[in-house]
């Protein structure tokens, strides 16, 4: 009789176990009827659906995936290429990472303002300027002051006429600039930094004639 009795809380216990073992199988089997089984523990099947992003992208607000990138081919006047700029989104809405090398062109020692203008033309306008039709510094959303939505830092041309900047701007999304220009001036800007500047020095930052521009294109 006592055997008996040290018996029977066993085999209860073992069949409510198993009892609550099988439920949990079929309440999984019911979430994941499609899934298959990994033979690995602890691991779960991917889940993927519609069209997967290159790695390491994340779609962001401007349906531009983070990681997606612009170029620009910049040319002188004379249409010979003299450099390259690229453009990466780096997060949902902005900012943008800008790396302009400049190599073998005639652009002269010094430093010269870059800006990303309105329009995608890399022409002369009527003014007969060289891509004068480029526009004016592109503005963006209701901004109106200097320095402009498009400004970017300065570039130095070394004596071999080579260059390398790098700039990180958030007034400005890759959306935004998708279509529009680069380009490279005669002077450094100013960045209407000077005692009582004029409107001109205000709207241009008095960075001179257009040297060499280029037209910012998606994924090019």
């Amino acid at each position: 009789m006592t055997g008996s009795r040290k018996s029977r809380p066993t085999t209860l216990r073992i069949a409510a176990a198993l009892a609550s073992a099988g439920a949990l199988g079929v309440v999984l089997a019911g979430c994941t009827p499609d899934e298959p089984v990994s033979d690995v523990k602890g691991t779960t099947p991917p889940v993927i659906s519609d069209v997967p992003l290159p790695p390491g992208s994340v779609e962001n607000q401007d349906n531009v995936p983070t990681g997606q990138q612009a170029k620009a081919e910049i040319k002188n006047e004379d249409g010979d290429r003299v450099g390259e700029a690229t453009f990466v989104a780096r997060g949902a809405g902005g900012p943008v990472t800008v790396t302009v090398k400049v190599a073998g062109g005639d652009i002269p020692a010094g430093f010269h303002g870059m800006h990303i203008h309105t329009n995608g033309q890399c022409a002369p306008g009527p003014d007969g300027e060289a891509f004068s039709a480029a526009g004016g510094h592109l503005q963006v959303g209701d901004a109106n002051a200097h320095p402009s939505s498009g400004d970017l830092i300065s570039m130095n041309i070394l004596k071999d006429g080579t260059g390398e900047t790098v700039t990180v701007t958030d007034a400005v999304t890759l959306q935004q600039i998708i279509g529009k220009s680069i380009i490279i001036h005669e002077k450094p800007d100013n960045f209407g930094n000077v005692p009582n500047p004029s409107p001109n020095t205000l709207k241009t930052g008095d960075a001179g004639a257009r040297l060499a521009c280029g037209v910012i294109e998606l994924g090019a």
